[in-house]
């Protein structure tokens, strides 16, 4: 019998997958469970295993190549006699175009997954839900190598993936370091208080090499992007600018940025407080109402180097110490970038924040992202000459915040409320970010 492989749904907003790499050639055996193919999503690189035991016929997408969701990409061959059988099939695939397999709209991304093929889902303890040990393509590669039972070693990565340096320290080899995001140089004309705002995570996206007069094409992220974007139009939206003094916040992040503190962890632990006074600021618009939502998930935008924005979630940053939250935002961004994040990891936000500060940006204004009820923008953070309380003229270290909110459930009098109470808790109250 010949079984096609279809391009899965990795997520409820996934329309089209991109094929990273093929993890096994035509012809090779294929166990049921093992990863075949890896699949680019809108904003991550997922393993992809077969449901079905055989040989890989034939590859109908090959790498660097793209399908709608529910397309066949592969076929495989449940004998070695019906390869060739298969191989003609795919060829009438090919020029007569593939039928997509029913994709249910409304069921959850785990259900959407046509049953020729699936997302791997894994536990924290290295091994998918019905017992397979998960890892890498690299990983299974590097062990095979190095003659290391993957079954015996504990996953680092996503959900107790199993990941290539995993395997190096199985076999008692130094791990490849993995490059992890460096912050931005400050603008010059900064002074020292500054990079406490302007320095986070985020590095400045590397412009990509195109010959004058060429298109360069959307990547699969950035043609996301452009999807949400696009949906924001729909969106009535306003913003209200608020001044915060952040000495106090300066002060603070020079005691505990020896301790792995990021500024954007900051940053989000100080908004996700002061969220908790305000639950409407991240509730979000439905037809039938407003929806309160339960938990504070903080997202933070960040560019990516090779093209388009992503936003990973510091799930409920209200309930999690400083250091914690650092811990988090450095793992999250480092994952973000190697493209290994969990659809849950970039899409439960419930309130974003964006950060240009590091560019040496006083203000701009941040497009609400879909099915959230604000954003907020925040720039970077310099001496100013000001009135002070008693009448004289004294400098204090500004910055300039900027909201933007769904004027459908949140009107300006609750987002003036909020700013108030933010530049309160950094003003006066910093201090408190550490308990």
């Amino acid at each position: 019998m010949i079984h096609e492989v279809f391009m899965p749904a990795l997520s409820s907003t996934m329309t089209e997958g991109k094929i990273v790499s093929w993890t096994k050639s035509p012809g090779d055996k294929v166990e049921k469970g093992e990863t075949i193919v890896v699949v680019e999503s809108d904003k991550a690189d997922m393993d992809v295993e077969s449901f079905n035991e055989g040989y890989l016929a034939t590859i109908i997408v090959e790498a660097g190549g793209s399908a709608p969701v529910g397309e066949a990409i592969a076929l495989v061959a449940e004998t070695e006699a019906e390869i060739e059988e298969a191989k003609q099939k795919a060829t009438s695939l090919t020029a007569g175009g593939s039928k997509p397999a029913p994709v249910a709209s409304a069921a959850p991304a785990e259900s959407a997954i046509p049953d020729a093929i699936e997302a791997v889902p894994t536990a924290s303890n290295g091994a998918s839900t019905n017992g397979r040990t998960v890892a890498s393509p690299r990983a299974r590669k590097l062990a095979k190598d190095l003659k290391v039972d993957l079954a015996t070693i504990q996953g680092s990565g996503p959900y107790g993936r199993i990941v290539a340096e995993d395997v190096e320290r199985a076999a008692g080899k130094t791990p490849t370091p993995v490059a992890t995001p460096t912050a931005a140089p400050t603008a010059a004309a900064a002074p020292a208080a500054a990079p406490a705002i302007a320095t986070p995570a985020p590095a400045a996206p590397a412009a990509a090499p195109v010959a004058p007069g060429q298109i360069a094409p959307f990547t699969t992220l950035q043609s996301a992007v452009v999807r949400n974007m696009m949906s924001s139009l729909q969106v009535p939206t306003y913003r209200v600018g608020y001044t915060i003094t952040t000495d106090a916040l300066d002060t603070l992040y020079k005691q505990i940025k020896p301790k792995g503190v990021t500024m954007t962890a900051l940053l989000a632990k100080a908004i996700a407080v002061t969220l908790k006074k305000h639950p409407l600021l991240y509730a979000s618009y439905t037809e039938q109402g407003t929806q309160y939502n339960t938990r504070i998930n903080v997202a933070v935008a960040v560019a990516m180097e090779d093209g388009g924005l992503i936003t990973p979630v510091l799930q409920n940053a209200d309930q999690l110490d400083i250091y914690t939250l650092s811990r988090n935002w450095k793992d999250l961004v480092a994952r973000a970038r190697s493209k290994q994040l969990q659809p849950d990891e970039y899409s439960s936000g419930t309130f974003t924040l964006s950060n240009l500060g590091m560019f040496g940006v006083d203000r701009f204004d941040a497009i609400l992202p879909a099915g959230q009820g604000s954003i907020l923008a925040v720039g970077a953070s310099r001496p100013q000459v000001v009135a002070t309380a008693d009448g004289m003229m004294g400098v204090r270290t500004q910055m300039q915040v900027n909201i933007t909110c769904d004027h459908r459930i949140i009107y300006g009098a609750h987002a003036a409320a909020f700013l108030k109470d933010l530049a309160k808790l950094i003003e006066t109250d910093a201090q408190s970010l550490t308990m």
